[in-house]
């Protein structure tokens, strides 16, 4: 199991340690380094500026939303950043959910989202293999575009840049458990959201039929320290946002993820406290025992533990989350 270092993205500015929390990864033999977009910084910008001033590791995007890009658009940032940084990039792509979409790119959210998400990757192939124009008839997107405003000029193009490399790694962040088996199918890679080594049986039918190669590289908030109420109060901050914030009372996918990994009663109570503005009483309800599943909290000793479990699983790369460079060494020694 590789380690990659989890970013994130932007909050009301840059910070200011990504950069050398990134050469310390790549210093201590971290596979990967991973930005992500959701309404403010991009994806891509940060990542660039990494890749300026590292040499070897990996550059990834977990993830870059599909409703902000045509897929042209996306495939000409990769092949872009790949030839940049000497064939580095990563393309970690997710679709989203319908506040976000419709709220933020002001997009209609796809009533298929399946469909939506295989011709997206259908179109980012091709012009990374760019064997031939790209061409695609397809429900949400349609290369060249022949809509009924549209003015019937349009042509098939090939990129005029020869992508460094046609197989470029292609990963995508699913939640659902159809999303997730279509994944396997389509893409290189998976970005779990929330993985649990001791919950396996989440994910077990969508991963059925996993082929060799085949990446998983979910994420988890990473802290060495001695007390492990207060370590995992960031983790159930950021689970707090995401299940009572990022979504819909009658739509949330990760309130529904939640409840697929045995916590439902507690994921509906977080929604219902955040939803009413009780934001630290729904902080408060997220159990210590999911934050805790999801995350390497707590002393050296005690990570070295869980960290065996996380080995033993299908999980190919580990991104950590954390902004403390102990942590990152210590999770570096102990996977050495």
């Amino acid at each position: 199991m590789r380690l990659g270092l989890a970013l994130g993205y932007w909050g009301r500015g840059p910070s200011a340690d990504h950069v050398p929390l990134a050469q310390e990864a790549e210093r201590l033999g971290y596979h990967s380094v991973w930005t992500a977009e959701s309404w403010g910084s991009d994806a891509f910008t940060p990542l660039t500026w990494i890749a300026a001033q590292t040499s070897r590791i990996k550059l990834g995007t977990a993830v870059a939303q599909i409703a902000a890009r045509s897929p042209t658009t996306t495939a000409m940032h990769a092949l872009t950043l790949d030839h940049l940084s000497g064939g580095r990039m990563m393309l970690g792509l997710g679709l989203s959910g319908p506040q976000v979409v419709e709220g933020w790119y002001g997009r209609p959210f796809p009533k298929s989202p399946l469909t939506a998400t295989r011709e997206y990757v259908d179109v980012v192939r091709q012009v990374f293999r760019r064997e031939a124009p790209v061409e695609l008839d397809g429900r949400f997107h349609s290369h060249p575009y022949r809509g009924p405003d549209g003015t019937g000029l349009g042509k098939p193009l090939k990129s005029i840049t020869h992508p460094l490399r046609a197989e470029l790694p292609v990963l995508l962040g699913a939640e659902g458990p159809k999303n997730i088996a279509q994944t396997t199918r389509i893409a290189d890679g998976w970005l779990p959201l929330y993985w649990s080594p001791t919950r396996p049986q989440a994910y077990e039918a969508s991963l059925a039929d996993l082929r060799d190669g085949f990446l998983i590289a979910p994420m988890a908030r990473a802290h060495v320290c001695d007390d492990l109420t207060e370590g995992l109060l960031p983790v159930k901050a950021m689970l707090g946002f995401y299940i009572g914030g990022m979504g819909h009372a009658a739509r949330n996918f990760h309130a529904d993820l939640m409840a697929r990994m045995g916590f439902e009663e507690e994921a509906r109570r977080v929604q219902e406290l955040f939803l009413a503005g009780r934001r630290e009483e729904a902080v408060l309800a997220v159990p210590d025992a999911f934050a805790d599943d999801i995350s390497l909290v707590g002393p050296r000793e005690r990570i070295a533990e869980r960290l065996e479990l996380w080995r033993k699983g299908p999980v190919t790369d580990l991104l950590v989350l954390s902004s403390d460079p102990h942590t990152l060494r210590v999770l570096a020694e102990l996977n050495s």
